[in-house]
């Protein structure tokens, strides 16, 4: 039998092996090729699971020849691929009556071919062992040949080189998104040590002056300072409970209870808080629908207050239109405003979590947007944003019309 170097068969399969991205379609591809030259009906391939030499259910398999109608077991091996995982050689099976059967091949019945089926099981060796098996199957003969068998091993040997490349490009990913969630624990504690300072300081600052035995404070700077705190604990209790929410909601661990609503109303009175929160707030309504539809109260009333919240931080005295209406399937509310908008560069971050728009005035923890995100999300939903520098800033929510598609109270 010529070398693999010298046929272009073996280099056939070997290119198509290494060309194909998928696995599965490499396979299909050297079935394809190996059919020609080397006869047989069906093709299974086993797998051991990672830690042990159990096999595995059939991890690939292709019927094309006689058994493609075969249920029996005998189609596809599986007894022979046990074998050569126990025996770690090759295994050939032939039917007890092959000598009678193969001598008048012509005249047998396609069901008798079925029952005589011929067997050939070789190992898939790779750097850590044998780690399956692949089966030829071959109804009513012909037998396998030394030359077969040193064809099936080549193929065999071929298919070990391509999982090995998939384990080894399956291991890179891992160790891809492990890196990547290390990075994101790093910047988040970074992220939350730095958040946490700025309250503690001012906490820790202005007790600490208000405890000085040197110095006598008169009561309006008693009070000033005081109040400081206070808003600074608030601003600690507030970010704390943010952080917790923003956890939870990524992990889809915080409970949403869904129940019918009129998602205009939930809107007209979170804006009924925040103006009364919001003195000089300006708000106009455009509602061209008046939908019911199961929603987290709370949740939804939070989207809405972190978006005024945010207006009033950072468009402060600008007007604030929201409008309702319906759209190919969702109700799409628009919370626009006349503020001072925001540069294109910072848009496709602006729902991170702990991302701050450099440069803008306030405080914050960056986590509103992410939550609002997430709870829009579990609605099944979405948010994005529009904005132009000196025009304002426009946020679209989209909610599925069909509310038998978000998901079901807790």
């Amino acid at each position: 039998m010529s070398t693999p170097e010298n046929d272009s068969e073996y280099l056939a399969i070997a290119e198509a092996v290494t060309q194909h991205a998928d696995w599965k379609e490499a396979l299909d591809s050297v079935v394809a090729i190996v059919r020609a030259e080397f006869i047989f009906d069906n093709l299974a391939l086993y797998m051991a699971e990672e830690q042990t030499s159990n096999l595995t259910e059939i991890v690939y398999a292709r019927a094309v020849g006689r058994g493609q109608s075969a249920g029996a077991d005998a189609a596809w091996g599986a007894e022979i691929a046990g074998q050569v995982m126990e025996r770690e050689e090759v295994v050939v099976h032939e039917p007890n009556h092959a000598g009678t059967a193969a001598a008048s091949p012509k005249k047998r019945k396609k069901s008798d071919r079925l029952a005589e089926a011929y067997l050939l099981g070789v190992p898939i060796r790779t750097s850590v062992g044998i780690r399956g098996a692949v089966v030829f199957v071959r109804f009513g003969g012909p037998k396998y040949r030394i030359e077969h068998i040193q064809h099936a091993r080549y193929i065999a040997a071929q298919f070990a080189g391509l999982f090995e490349r998939k384990k080894l490009a399956e291991d890179i990913c891992a160790l891809e998104e492990t890196r990547r969630l290390l990075a994101l624990q790093d910047d988040f504690i970074a992220t939350i040590s730095h958040e946490l300072r700025t309250p503690l300081g001012f906490i820790k600052g202005y007790s600490s002056t208000l405890l000085r035995q040197d110095t006598e404070w008169d009561e309006a700077t008693r009070r000033e300072f005081l109040t400081i705190i206070d808003e600074e604990a608030d601003h600690l209790t507030t970010l704390i409970e943010n952080v917790l929410e923003s956890s939870r909601l990524q992990s889809h661990t915080l409970p949403m209870k869904f129940q019918p609503a009129r998602l205009d109303i939930v809107i007209r009175d979170t804006a009924t808080r925040a103006q009364a929160r919001f003195k000089d707030m300006q708000v106009q309504f455009e509602f061209a629908v008046k939908p019911v539809i199961g929603i987290d109260n709370v949740r939804m009333a939070q989207v809405f207050e972190n978006l005024f919240s945010n207006a009033a931080k950072y468009a402060p005295g600008a007007s604030i239109t929201i409008s309702l209406t319906e759209i190919s399937g969702y109700y799409q509310i628009r919370f626009a405003d006349t503020g001072p908008g925001i540069a294109p560069d910072h848009l496709n971050n602006l729902f991170k979590r702990f991302f701050r728009v450099p440069g803008q005035g306030g405080t914050g923890s960056g986590l509103g947007l992410f939550i609002c995100e997430k709870i829009i999300n579990a609605h099944g939903g979405r948010i994005s944003v529009e904005s132009q520098p000196g025009r304002g800033t426009t946020f679209l929510i989209d909610i599925p019309v069909d509310s038998s598609k978000q998901p079901e109270g807790d």
